[in-house]
């Protein structure tokens, strides 16, 4: 199954937040089935052991790991890892980027009404957020575009969540970044279809990752979730990593456009499971 899945030596992925959580599982899923990759991160020394180890999980696969320690959201660093990408291909004309994946959670997760009212998001702090978590997504698919590192049969992936369209405690930054991003996507879908290239929103069901765990009662969000997806369990980063892998087949160039529920169908569910019901009672 995996030989049929299987990429060119010259593609590779660049993922825009590859350390951990979606974007590293996905760098490594696709490593496995043969596609190189670029991984933009943002570590201190704390936190690069395991960015070692995932570069370690991809090299073993026989798949090339170039990592760039940066903040994705500077406008100098990102068209400076977008030049060195571009020198790398230089005299190769089959090399391309295949798969770009924006997987960046790095967002205030403060109320907009509080009592004190320092304690309330600021102007900066929403702008930040949104940059970071939407607006970047643009801004990286403008540099690949434009220097035509991306071809026919590019595939862009954004994640959100149901943040997106749900209202959840201190998360009204992050959900106005998700909604920002859906929006993102559809327009650049719609710019980028006479290229052949396509561009998809991953909607994630409540996982279990360090952005997760820095929201405000995240907890009651994991035992929510835990009763009510259909499965009976949380979503993986392994389950959006094989949904990258399987969307980055050929065989799926009309897809586009679009937000893809990969969450066991937690997010249509409306009840949280017959135990809960009757502790309400």
């Amino acid at each position: 199954m995996k030989q049929d899945l299987r990429f060119k030596a010259n593609e590779w992925a660049l993922i825009l937040g590859a350390s951990s959580g979606f974007g590293g599982a996905t760098a490594i899923e696709l490593a496995r089935y043969g596609m190189n990759i670029f991984g933009v991160h943002l570590d201190r020394q704390t936190t690069m052991p395991h960015v070692q180890q995932i570069i370690k999980e991809i090299t073993k696969t026989g798949s090339k790991a170039i990592f760039f320690n940066i903040n994705a959201a500077d406008s100098i660093k990102r068209n400076e890892t977008i030049d060195e990408i571009q020198e790398r291909f230089a005299g190769d004309k089959d090399a391309t980027i295949r798969v770009l994946l924006h997987s960046l959670a790095f967002g205030t997760l403060k109320p907009f009404i509080a009592k004190k009212p320092e304690e309330s998001l600021t102007q900066a702090q929403m702008e930040m957020t949104l940059d970071v978590m939407a607006h970047s997504l643009v801004y990286w698919t403008q540099g690949i575009v434009s220097r035509h590192l991306m071809k026919r049969g590019g595939r862009i992936f954004g994640m959100t969540s149901s943040g997106g369209h749900t209202a959840i405690p201190a998360y009204g930054a992050v959900s106005a970044a998700k909604a920002s991003l859906e929006s993102h996507v559809r327009q650049l879908a719609m710019e980028l279809g006479c290229m052949g290239i396509t561009v998809n929103a991953l909607m994630a069901g409540v996982t279990d990752t360090p952005a997760l765990r820095k929201i405000p009662g995240n907890e009651g969000m994991i035992e929510i979730a835990f009763h009510k997806n259909p499965s009976g369990r949380l979503t993986t980063p392994e389950d959006i990593a094989k949904m990258v892998v399987l969307l980055a087949q050929e065989s799926a160039g009309w897809v586009s456009g679009n937000v893809i529920g990969v969450d066991g169908g937690e997010d249509i569910v409306s009840y949280i499971g017959q135990r809960h019901t009757h502790e309400h009672r």
